[in-house]
């Protein structure tokens, strides 16, 4: 597995201690992203077709979830990735459930991809080597599913963003077929935060509860659990963000705009500018960390899915 240059800045190093799952509990948790709105009416999720399958992996089965129906000639998939600091999310919470069910209510057929998280003693490779068995298995099945394999996508939320980065990059250097479009938002793609190119209002910032910011220490922490050692040891597809960009296919990117990991989007969106990819960027205005669970079935929301659905037609014309 051949790695790619990095153009990081100062290296981290150092073993921290496993990662405060706070953060990632929240927002795995059904009841986490509710509390934010506790009184709010909530649409429920499209009733759409859903169906398992199970794809063998280089460490076991990973299942697949199936949103939708067969798609129609040139039809795009998406190939989607939770979050949730790869230690918990799943394929039951809104940011991946409620996405599918929406997106394939608009046409678009969605494999959510359910890899191992980083518990246990597993850390990367394993949910990387996961989201390309998901990947890989939806390329081969294409067909079968009413999908053109050229027009499939790849996308992900938080550090499922990371997993399709690290995936599209490996791609890249295997000389195999990439994604039509990577579709990610607010990913988890630098250790070290850089500071948004906007500030972030600081009096709303520090309104926020504990486990919507993110610290330095956190990002330390969620990366060398992920890792399995020091960051600075990091493969490129671990930690695509410092990686060198040039040859990924369009990218779509969501960012938050009270979110501490904004400028990491933003870093990673002017590294693709730099090398030549097209780049498509999204602001969810008023948004914090894991818009996408907070804002599901609440018409703040949908702008950030509208705008996914559009990324995906436009492959559907191409």
């Amino acid at each position: 597995m051949t790695s790619r240059q990095t153009e990081r800045s100062t290296p981290v190093s150092g073993n921290g201690p496993a990662p405060d799952a706070g953060f990632a509990e929240y927002l795995a948790s059904p009841e986490g992203p509710l509390s934010l709105h506790a009184d709010a009416v909530r649409s429920p999720g499209p009733d759409v077709p859903i169906r398992t399958v199970s794809a063998d992996g280089r460490h076991g089965p990973v299942r697949i979830r199936i949103y939708g129906e067969a798609g129609s000639t040139g039809s795009p998939g998406l190939v989607w990735l939770h979050g949730g600091g790869f230690v918990s999310g799943g394929l039951d919470i809104l940011e991946s459930d409620y996405l599918a069910r929406v997106l394939a209510d608009g046409g678009t057929p969605v494999l959510s991809v359910d890899y191992r998280l980083a518990r246990d003693g597993v850390s990367f490779p394993v949910p990387h080597d996961d989201a390309l068995t998901g990947w890989f298995w939806a390329r081969q099945n294409a067909g079968a599913l009413g999908l053109d394999p050229e027009l499939l996508c790849l996308g992900g939320a938080g550090a499922g963003g990371n997993l399709a980065v690290g995936a599209a990059l490996y791609l890249i250097d295997a000389g195999k077929p990439l994604p039509a479009k990577l579709l990610l938002a607010y990913p988890f793609l630098h250790a070290e935060l850089p500071p948004p190119a906007k500030g972030l209002d600081e009096e709303v910032m520090a309104g926020l509860p504990r486990h919507l910011r993110f610290t330095l220490e956190d990002c330390v922490r969620i990366a060398e659990n992920y890792v399995g050692g020091p960051v600075s040891m990091a493969s490129s597809y671990a930690m695509p963000g410092y990686a060198d960009p040039t040859g990924l296919p369009p990218t779509a990117l969501i960012a938050c705009e009270y979110d501490d990991a904004r400028g990491s989007t933003e870093l990673f969106a002017s590294s693709l500018e730099r090398a030549g990819v097209p780049v498509t960027y999204f602001l969810a205005d008023g948004g914090v960390h894991g818009h996408l669970n907070h804002t599901a079935g609440l018409p703040e929301g949908r702008p950030a899915l509208d705008f996914l659905a559009r990324e995906l037609a436009s492959v559907r014309v191409r």
